[in-house]
């Protein structure tokens, strides 16, 4: 992701928040341009520690969002914060989605799913992926109103409206004013929505084209959700409920796992505790038979027989994205 920015971005400064001690200090050994790391012992405050032991690590770092966003604001001074997912990739200069803002205060973003794979009632209408608030009375309320809110709550079920860190903002735009929602279709694209669209490079560049509507776009990020990576080379491309286009392995995917282990190997080569091989899963024997995917399906999404027994389950295994690494990449 970085790289990324680096590649697109003319002007732009990230704040990477280490969640453990071993990232921190790779980052901070390798002083990158741009970048400033900041440790949990800087950022963590009373209130955060003291809900801590409440959270599951995942469930915490969810309750950390707004707070990270709140912190770079005071701490940096600066006048607008965009929070950004680690697995989002760069395909032009981000600024494009920012401009869009105009004089709003906050900037949301839609999933934008496909009907099929529509989780908007129990994960929410939108992704906390790439959200940017502006120091302002307007941006710094909602800002304020939502680090309360997941502090108070944040877990990784569904419970009276709530999921996470992310089903706070369904009502945002309605609950306060200056919010804006993210028009421009190239901020986003993602495993849960891809299959509207076709893409061809031009040049330096991707284009997108709705299919149901023929508008065009330029491509600005990819949200790669749920790459996993396996032992015996092994790779996941996303999780067993999206069907990935062929032409979409190609655009996006193929380069992502390529740089993925790029830096994976120059990691090796400087010899840090960061590259930690046990943290591999082991890989699978086969790919998922549908019962499995039927009790993954319940688990996760809890969707209808019709969803369950309809589309999703009539594809080729190959759609569930399991890859050798060495196969896919060539």
């Amino acid at each position: 992701m970085y790289q990324s920015l680096q590649q697109h971005c003319k002007n732009f400064h990230l704040y990477v928040f280490a969640f453990d001690d071993a990232c921190y200090d790779f980052l901070a050994s390798q002083q990158y341009e741009h970048l400033t790391v900041i440790s949990l012992q800087e950022f963590e405050d009373i209130d955060l520690l003291n809900i801590k032991p409440t959270r599951t690590a995942t469930e915490y770092c969810w309750t950390c969002t707004p707070s990270t966003i709140l912190y770079c604001i005071k701490t940096f001074n600066i006048y607008h914060c965009t929070y950004i997912d680690a697995d989002l990739y760069f395909y032009a200069d981000p600024l494009t989605l920012i401009d869009e803002m105009k004089d709003n205060a906050v900037l949301i973003t839609e999933h934008r799913y496909t009907k099929e794979y529509d989780q908007s009632a129990e994960s929410g209408i939108y992704c906390v992926q790439f959200i940017t608030f502006k120091n302002t009375i307007q941006g710094m309320e909602v800002l304020h109103w939502w680090r309360n809110a997941c502090i108070d709550w944040c877990y990784a079920k569904p419970e009276n409206g709530k999921f996470g860190d992310q089903k706070y903002l369904d009502d945002w735009t309605a609950r306060f004013k200056d919010v804006h929602v993210l028009q421009h279709l190239g901020g986003g694209i993602a495993p849960w929505n891809v299959q509207q669209y076709t893409f061809q490079k031009e040049n330096d560049r991707i284009v997108g084209v709705k299919t149901s509507t023929k508008k065009c776009f330029k491509v600005i990020f990819f949200h790669f959700h749920g790459v996993k990576f396996y032992k015996k080379n092994i790779v996941l491309l996303s999780g067993v409920l999206y069907a990935l286009t062929k032409q979409a392995k190609n655009i996006f995917y193929k380069n992502y796992i390529y740089k993925l282990i790029e830096i994976e190997k120059n990691i090796q080569q400087l010899n840090t505790t960061l590259y930690l091989p046990t943290l591999l899963q082991k890989s699978p024997k086969q790919p998922l038979n549908r019962w499995v995917v039927i009790k993954l399906y319940y688990k996760n999404v809890k969707n209808s027989f019709r969803n369950i027994f309809g589309r999703n389950l009539n594809h080729k295994l190959d759609h569930y994205h399991y890859h050798t690494i060495k196969k896919f990449i060539d």
